[in-house]
């Protein structure tokens, strides 16, 4: 499963963990403004903003995970198995398959205001990439530097919500997420007092008793609250340096070990990766399950007006520093 964050300092910043029991061998993928977007049921775009983010390049196709755009607009898509539905062809709407959608968003929206505009005429269409690659189920966050929505393509409809919290995990759907913050109204990063009944001498009976009943399991449900609860109470300086490492930490509070959540078989699922965009400066850090490092590309390093992906394998190998 998976958890994508927003995060604001200085700068804005956006990323997420990737949980799963395998990896496609992804890669830090630059799509240049002159790569010609080939779309399946709508006419192709071949001048557009330039993208930086984690893909899994197949047939000369970027198939995006997460990624922004050099206007600081980011995208990811989080599964969403049961309860993503995917429609049939409509006439008077823009068919786009699941695995276009971040393309599609990304390459004309500058903001989540002209992403908005764009997906009232959207329709998520059920075509697979290829048999080998059938369309996943996902539910997307869509962010700028002021503000996120979540994208929910359902038997209803698609669904917008306004994520006033700028997370996202997985199942079930974004408003049972939101309305379940309800049942730890009570939480507080504070000192907790005792408010379970007069008469009864209760103490805190050790430091760090903040956050007191805040699940710690690998649910979805849970890790949607531990994460908006870290990301709303967390601090740090306005550097880059504090920025990120902040928001891997809070990344961090929800990743997946190995060995936690047994798959079947001897499969585990891990948190292959974690991602932060620095959405103003159209960086893209990463870390691996492998690998604490921070490791970083600069899209604006690269010839943003070439024709020609350009991407970048991870670094997956533990990096240690000796000191001595």
């Amino acid at each position: 499963m998976c958890t994508a964050v927003t995060y604001n300092t200085k700068d804005h910043y956006f990323g997420r963990n990737l949980d799963l029991e395998y990896s496609y061998n992804e890669t830090v993928t630059i799509t240049p403004r002159n790569y010609p977007f080939r779309f399946r049921k709508v006419n192709s775009i071949d001048k557009h903003y330039a993208l930086i983010g984690m893909a899994y390049v197949k047939d000369n196709y970027p198939l995006y995970y997460d990624a922004i755009n050099e206007k600081g607009l980011g995208m990811a898509g989080l599964n969403f198995e049961g309860n993503a539905f995917y429609e049939e062809e409509k006439e008077d709407k823009d068919n786009i398959a699941p695995f276009e959608f971040i393309p599609w968003i990304l390459s004309q929206c500058a903001n989540v205001y002209e992403a908005r505009s764009l997906l009232n005429k959207i329709n998520i269409t059920k075509i697979n990439f290829s048999e080998q690659l059938p369309a996943s189920p996902l539910h997307w966050i869509i962010a700028d530097k002021e503000k996120s929505i979540t994208v929910e393509s359902v038997k209803d409809g698609l669904k917008i919500y306004e994520n006033s919290v700028g997370v996202l995990t997985n199942n079930p759907t974004f408003d049972i997420h939101m309305f379940n913050l309800n049942n730890y109204i009570s939480l507080s990063a504070e000192k907790p007092i005792n408010n379970f009944c007069k008469g009864l001498n209760l103490d805190t009976y050790s430091r760090g008793m903040g956050g007191l009943g805040l699940p710690g399991d690998l649910s979805s449900c849970s890790r949607f609250v531990k994460a908006t609860f870290t990301k709303m109470n967390s601090l740090s300086g306005c550097s880059e340096s504090e920025s990120i490492s902040q928001f891997f930490h809070i990344l961090t509070s929800v990743e997946q070990q190995r060995g936690c959540v047994h798959m079947g078989d001897e499969k585990y699922e891990i948190t292959i990766y974690s991602s932060c965009c620095n959405m103003d400066k159209g960086i893209y850090y990463y870390t691996t399950y492998e690998n604490n490092q921070i490791t970083g590309v600069d899209m604006n390093k690269e010839n943003l007006d070439d024709t020609s992906l350009t991407s970048y394998d991870l670094i997956k190998g533990q990096q240690i520093l000796m000191q001595n």
